[in-house]
């Protein structure tokens, strides 16, 4: 199993970085997210995912842990493979992946091209609980505070943000009730954070 690969990035394309490790140069099919964090540097770390198939064997590799645990979980869901998962990856940040499962937004997903509405609807269903239990977005780490806003009331968008991040809604509501509703979800979340790390 390879866990990660290390070393210079010697070519890049739609979806794949090439990383040269002590000769070797390892294709790993990647997101456009790792492909612009990962842009410019001299040296790089990608974490991976090997995938075997009868027709293939594909090395995938991202920049954080977040992305590659995201990945993990939709081709775990029946009917979404590699290909799909990459696609939704590279069209929204592993927070707003967490929160559009969680808040069952399955528009967020048809919006991704080659994602139809039943596929949709199975990835928010089979990952719900998923997400609840082992979050994306580590509890009170940097990736939470770029939660993309959806359509709707600030203040329910931030209690379900919270939610995805492991606490629950009664210290959600708690956290944000005491906020000026006016506030941003980005702002209100980052205000919760501070207050329910101090509890």
């Amino acid at each position: 199993m390879i866990y990660s690969v290390r070393g210079r990035v010697i070519h890049t394309d739609s979806f794949t970085a090439v990383v040269e490790c002590g000769g070797v140069g390892y294709a790993c099919r990647t997101t456009l997210n790792t492909l612009q964090a990962i842009a410019g540097k001299e040296e790089v770390t990608l974490l991976t995912h090997l995938s075997v198939r009868e027709d293939a064997v594909e090395l995938f590799g991202f920049a954080t842990s977040e992305e590659l645990e995201a990945f993990k979980m939709l081709i775990s869901v029946s009917g979404v493979g590699p290909k799909a998962a990459i696609s939704i990856l590279s069209s929204m940040t592993p927070s707003a992946f967490a929160l559009a499962v969680a808040t069952s937004d399955t528009k967020a997903f048809t919006n991704v091209k080659g994602i139809g509405a039943k596929t949709a609807q199975r990835i928010s269903l089979e990952l719900k609980d998923k997400i609840a239990k082992d979050t994306v977005s580590v509890r009170g780490g940097g990736a939470a505070l770029n939660i993309a806003p959806i359509a709707g009331n600030n203040v329910s968008e931030a209690i379900c943000a919270l939610e995805v991040l492991g606490y629950s809604q009664g210290e959600a509501a708690a956290a944000v009730g005491k906020l000026d509703p006016s506030l941003s979800v980005e702002e209100m979340i980052k205000h919760s954070l501070k207050y329910l790390s101090g509890m």
